[in-house]
């Protein structure tokens, strides 16, 4: 009875700031990463003058301070913070990983068009990047927000600057998202251009928009629907097919066979959110079963955990998953009833 007490009851704790950049480093400019750590921690935050008054119950209070000494560790070695590093710090502290969190910004993926580093921001991402460097196919399957795309076109372009490969192919089925393609102007290269807009982004934040786009006019990179790449080896390459729960067995099974030497290949999707017609069997499912126990593929599974943007998201994540998991129980209570 006193443990239950003592965990609902409120706990305050101050957590000293011996420098302004430190605070701004953890509270981020104009405080917004504020919001971000209360729900992420569950707790209440009062900066005033040098100290930081954490508010809650005492094993949230007590993680919350964890997470301000991991994150001054890497502000002290001058590692500047981005709000996806004050999730993955929080993921890790309910984890009981945080002593591994400094470990995360060890390896420097490629700099951005800004001079920033790109890392990993959790275990799941590390066995990802991993994966890509030691196996010619990797598969990242998980839910949207987990870094799957952004990671692989930076290694895709890391790769590239290295000389260890001489192009870049991004594909994707083109596949109506519970939307129709049938009124869009222009052709299907057009109509697919704008589910391809994550690859774009990522290359933009990464090269640059002009840099791309001189890449992509030289083909040096290239974007394009999946049905493109029948009928071609693509040697020399660093190969990503993105969304391919929505490819059909048959789709997956040519894109796999397109792999040529000195190439890798990355294929990510969620089978969470198939919008392949009813009865259509996705080609990643089947993937998983046919492809696990074979030499040089890797599979990297990443749950709601891992999804490195606002906590909220995977909470709605997590709450969907559940819905799911109910309704199927429910549905195979009332077929045996029947």
């Amino acid at each position: 009875m006193n443990n239950l007490a003592e965990s609902t009851q409120e706990y305050e704790q101050v957590f000293q700031i011996d420098q302004p950049a430190i605070e701004v480093g953890i509270l981020g400019p104009q405080d917004k990463f504020v919001s971000l750590l209360e729900q992420g921690m569950e707790v209440t935050l009062n900066p005033f003058g040098g100290n930081l008054k954490v508010s809650g119950r005492r094993e949230d209070v007590k993680l919350t301070i964890d997470v301000f000494h991991a994150l001054v560790n890497l502000l002290q070695q001058g590692i500047h913070l981005h709000s996806t590093d004050i999730v993955s710090a929080m993921k890790m502290a309910h984890r009981g990983t945080l002593e591994y969190f400094a470990d995360l910004y060890s390896e420097t993926i490629i700099k951005d068009r800004k001079g920033r580093a790109v890392r990993v921001k959790n275990f799941g991402q590390r066995q990802y990047v991993n994966a890509m460097k030691h196996n010619d196919i990797t598969f990242g399957i998980g839910p949207a927000g987990t870094g799957k795309t952004y990671l692989a076109v930076a290694m895709a372009v890391a790769a590239l600057k290295r000389g260890e490969v001489e192009r870049i192919i991004v594909t994707r089925p083109a596949v109506e998202a519970g939307e129709s393609l049938g009124f869009l102007p222009g052709d299907l290269q057009e109509k697919v251009d704008p589910y391809l807009r994550p690859i774009y982004d990522a290359l933009n934040d990464i090269l640059g928009t002009d840099h791309t786009q001189r890449l992509m006019e030289r083909e040096i990179i290239e974007i394009a629907p999946l049905a493109y790449m029948r009928g071609r080896t693509l040697d020399g390459a660093f190969v990503i097919l993105d969304e391919a729960q929505n490819t059909t067995n048959a789709q997956m099974k040519m894109f796999l066979t397109r792999l040529g030497f000195g190439s890798k290949m990355v294929v990510n999707g969620d089978i969470s959110q198939i919008d392949l017609a009813h009865g259509v069997r996705s080609g990643l499912v089947s993937a998983q079963r046919i492809l696990n126990d074979i030499q040089s593929i890797k599979f990297v599974r990443f749950s709601a955990e891992d999804v490195v943007r606002h906590p909220v998201v995977a909470r709605i994540i997590t709450a969907y998953e559940e819905h799911a998991t109910k309704k199927v129980s429910k549905d195979k209570k009332t077929s045996k009833e029947e």
